[in-house]
């Protein structure tokens, strides 16, 4: 069988529309494109615009904010740099003065050792002295009683006394002397 052989009736074909049908199927969908071509078309493509401007102003926005918190960023970093270095310029100063503050207290306090033992050193001498003196005075008033004694006179005479006290004690400093290596002797009261 052919083609030509098939009928081609409308009525009988379902896949074939009726022509009539199919142009007012046209009409309207040329009505509802022109509709929408009129209408819906630009609308639309206002709200995509606007939609996209949006988009790129918020992108352009988050960028600029991007770039302000970069530069706030470099701020604040260059803050904490510049704090932390005069917080290690403070820290400095303030071991330096420390240290100042040591050394004058430490020389104050070597001041004040060396007057407490040039105070005490003449303490001593002068209590080296006057016990040297009581001693020289001790022991020649046990020299002249003994003196007396041996002698048999009496030494209340108060220069001879004297000089027999000083003799005494020169001849015993000349013997502490020679017996400590040739230490000089010390001068004789009167």
């Amino acid at each position: 069988m052919s083609l030509a052989a098939i009928p081609l009736a409308a009525e009988n074909n379902p896949l074939i529309p009726d022509l009539g049908e199919l142009i007012i199927g046209f009409i309207a969908f040329a009505v509802l494109v022109a509709l929408l071509w009129k209408a819906a078309f630009p609308a639309i493509e206002r709200v995509y615009h606007e939609r996209t401007e949006r988009i790129e102003g918020g992108i352009a926005r988050a960028d600029q904010a991007q770039q302000e918190a970069q530069r706030t960023l470099e701020q604040y970093r260059a803050q904490l740099a510049e704090a932390r270095a005069e917080a290690t310029r403070m820290r400095e100063e303030a071991r330096v003065q420390g240290q100042g503050i040591v050394e004058e207290l430490r020389a104050r306090a070597q001041q004040e050792a060396a007057q407490i033992t040039a105070r005490a050193e003449a303490r001593i001498e002068a209590d080296r002295q006057h016990a040297f003196a009581e001693l020289r005075s001790e022991i020649g008033r046990l020299a002249v009683d003994l003196s007396g004694r041996i002698i048999g006179e009496s030494l209340q005479d108060g220069d001879r006394q004297r000089r027999v006290v000083d003799r005494f004690l020169t001849d015993l400093e000349d013997a502490a002397g020679g017996a400590a290596g040739g230490a000089s002797p010390a001068p004789p009261m009167r």
